[in-house]
């Protein structure tokens, strides 16, 4: 056979569109086909284990090497605590800030909802905020800002003579204690989580709620008692509290009362014992003042931060099936909807829970290992209404399968599950590795 000959330019060309393709492929999400609309992926609480996090992206087929969006048409649901307890919150909530740009280019949603971590952020309470979440948030400056923020707590004291002698503990006495209670990052973490600070204006934003055909998902569950309130009215309710304490907090740092980088816990100290000042004082009330700082004490009992509200509420873990099955179904019958999806309580062996016959399913199954002993990454992938499938990183197991289909390998099986002794029929399958509705054949990675 005679040899081909190319030219020249022919070859340049064709060097420089490889090159672009290249580049093109490196630097941005890849396309891939997409998945149908129908699948719906849920992952639980995730608690600052970002590398975890992207691997159960990765083996569901959501996302590629690069953690671009690579989920085709797919929706995507977090239902909160992505933050708190693990060493990167800030990677977790930034890839969640990214996807949601890039699924729906692919006709694809992300929806991130509100768990009661997020919402301890917004409000201060800092118990699980660990010194590696702070220092990820310090920069050249924190030594500056720190001790700037020390003088102008030095300047409140000062001015509060009065108000720290009725404090039942008193609050830090030394630079030394100051500081190691407010570690380099803690100012700026603050500042983040703040109205208009880069993570909580984007919190603040998300939902507590939502259905999604026909399957309600959320952090922690609808109690029965809440079963008339509409999802909308949830949804607006606790975003009237976050705005209403955003406001009143606002309203106290002008009174001079507290400083912005206080926590929750410094702020009711203060406030407590500003009304014994007061009503110690020969000095007339203000009455505005007194009811402002009386209402933002009463927001203990507010939907957003009670047991029993949508991000508290840890009834479907702790109910027996007898007690559960009807109020389960109670619940889903008043808002017609098929399966309630929700996480914050860490199910033991790692394992996603359905219960009462398969109308709840509980998916927080303590992806922060090293916090959480015995625990893993996992997403509940659901393929239209008739198929529900746990994925972990080294199985997929069937948890309903309302077509009939039988698993690809491995038979029905009783899983005992822990707790109250209730079993759940499970087929252990070989299901295809990412993107497991649509029947791709991507290994796992």
């Amino acid at each position: 056979m005679a040899p081909v000959w190319v030219s020249p330019l022919h070859l340049c060309v064709s060097f420089v569109l490889a090159l672009v393709s290249a580049v093109e492929a490196w630097a941005g999400p890849t396309n891939v086909p997409a998945g149908p609309p129908e699948s719906v992926v849920a992952v639980g609480d995730i608690h600052g284990d970002f590398d975890d996090f992207v691997a159960i992206l990765r083996r569901t087929g959501l996302t590629d090497q690069q953690n671009h969006w690579t989920g085709g048409k797919t929706t995507f649901v977090q239902v909160g605590d992505m933050l708190d307890r693990g060493p990167k919150p800030r990677q977790v909530m930034d890839l969640m800030m990214a996807l949601e740009k890039e699924a729906p280019q692919a006709g694809g949603r992300v929806v991130s909802l509100l768990g009661n971590h997020e919402v301890m952020n917004i409000m201060g309470d800092l118990r699980y905020v660990t010194p590696v979440n702070y220092a990820s948030f310090a920069d050249g400056n924190s030594e500056k800002r720190q001790k700037a923020a020390y003088d102008e707590y030095l300047k409140w004291r000062g001015s509060h003579a009065a108000l720290l002698a009725e404090l039942p503990q008193p609050m830090e006495l030394t630079e030394a204690e100051w500081m190691a209670r407010h570690p380099l990052g803690f100012i700026e973490q603050r500042e983040a989580f703040g109205p208009k600070g880069q993570y909580g204006e984007w919190v603040r934003g998300h939902a507590a709620v939502a259905e999604i055909d026909g399957i309600i998902f959320l952090h922690g569950g609808i109690h029965p008692d809440l079963a008339k309130t509409k999802l909308d009215a949830m949804n607006n309710r606790i975003h009237d509290e976050i705005k209403e304490f955003d406001a009143s907090k606002q309203y106290l740092q002008n009174e001079k009362l507290i400083l912005p980088f206080f926590t929750l816990q410094e702020i009711y100290s203060v406030l407590r014992a500003e009304i014994t000042v007061e009503l110690k004082s020969r000095v007339p009330a203000n009455n505005e003042r007194q009811a402002k700082i009386q209402e933002f004490l009463k927001n203990q009992d507010w939907f957003s931060v009670r047991v029993d509200g949508p991000l508290w509420f840890r009834g479907y873990d702790q109910w027996s099936e007898e007690e559960g099955a009807p109020q389960a179904s109670k619940i889903l019958e008043s808002y017609k909807a098929t399966h309630v999806v929700v996480g914050h309580t860490v199910q033991k062996g790692g394992r996603i829970r359905p219960r009462f016959d398969n109308k709840v399913f509980l998916i927080d199954t303590g992806m922060l290992s090293s916090y959480y002993p015995g625990g893993r990454a996992s997403a509940l992938e659901i393929c239209g209404d008739a198929k529900f499938i746990a994925v972990y990183l080294d199985q997929q197991v069937v948890l309903l399968d309302s077509t009939g289909s039988s698993a690809q390998e491995g038979g029905p099986g009783e899983h005992p599950l822990m707790g109250n002794g209730a079993k759940v029929s499970e087929k252990v399958a070989v299901l295809p590795a990412g993107g497991i509705c649509s029947g791709t054949t991507a290994a796992p990675q």
